[in-house]
């Protein structure tokens, strides 16, 4: 009895584990296709807010050092 309910138990843990880890991919995945809008809204020329191009220019490199810095965290590196 006490091996079906330490199966069912790793089971489980294996299961959420693996919920998290999915959950995780699909809100990196939906960050980067976010900044990839960014990126190819700059490159039309029109800015709807007022802000010119280099504005733009200087969000988006702030983006990618935020998700630089994402990543490094995801994988437990320090810098």
């Amino acid at each position: 009895m006490y091996e079906l309910m330490a199966s069912t138990a790793i089971a489980g843990f294996g299961l959420a584990g693996l919920g998290v880890a999915a959950y995780a991919g699909l809100k990196g995945w939906q960050g980067w296709l976010d900044l990839k809008r960014l990126e190819l809204a700059g490159h039309k020329g029109g800015s709807h807010d007022g802000r010119s191009p280099a504005m733009e220019r200087i969000e988006i490199a702030d983006l990618k050092e935020r998700i630089r810095k994402l990543e490094a965290i995801a994988s437990c590196v320090d810098l």
